[in-house]
């Protein structure tokens, strides 16, 4: 198998990797390189949005991008939105409205709120359900993150004025 450096940037911190197998997929640097651990491996084939990340701010399914077409980007996963120990507003949402239960999805389901929110500040019911379409939640059913996502709109438009 052949190996490739590459180099980017997770959460704001450069990464250099001198030899990455070809065949590495963005989560496993993520998870097994990197060591973050939030990003989670659902079910590998891009169906169920547990590994969703921000690359070069556009929401992707980490396990369906292999690691050299990261190569010179920006990832922004899960662990990145908290500041100094603060949750982002998103993340306090999804905790506020009880939208966590097992809390696997969850990063994902953050993660494409973060995209669709940087889209649309303030999306309907249908434009939120168009934005995590990819993300699949097996236990709270889909209510309470759809009250958690306008939750993080209307906090973050404050946060904004």
């Amino acid at each position: 198998m052949k190996r490739v450096p590459i180099k980017l940037k997770v959460n704001g911190q450069a990464y250099v990797f001198d030899a990455v197998p070809e065949n590495k997929t963005l989560l496993s640097l993520i998870r097994d390189d990197i060591g973050l651990t939030g990003t989670k491996e659902g079910c590998a084939e891009g169906d169920c949005g547990a590994c969703t990340v921000l690359l070069n701010g556009k929401t992707v399914d980490s396990c369906l991008v292999l690691a050299v077409e990261a190569d010179g980007g920006e990832v922004l996963t899960i662990e990145g939105l908290s500041r100094d120990g603060n949750l982002h507003p998103i993340q306090q949402a999804f905790v506020d409205e009880g939208s966590v239960q097992c809390g696997y999805c969850i990063p994902g389901m953050i993660m494409s709120t973060y995209g669709l929110l940087q889209e649309n500040p303030s999306p309907t019911d249908a434009e939120i359900k168009k934005g995590l379409e990819g993300n699949i939640c097996r236990c709270t059913g889909y209510v309470r993150i759809l009250n958690a996502v306008h939750k993080a709109s209307e906090m973050m438009a404050k946060e904004s004025k």
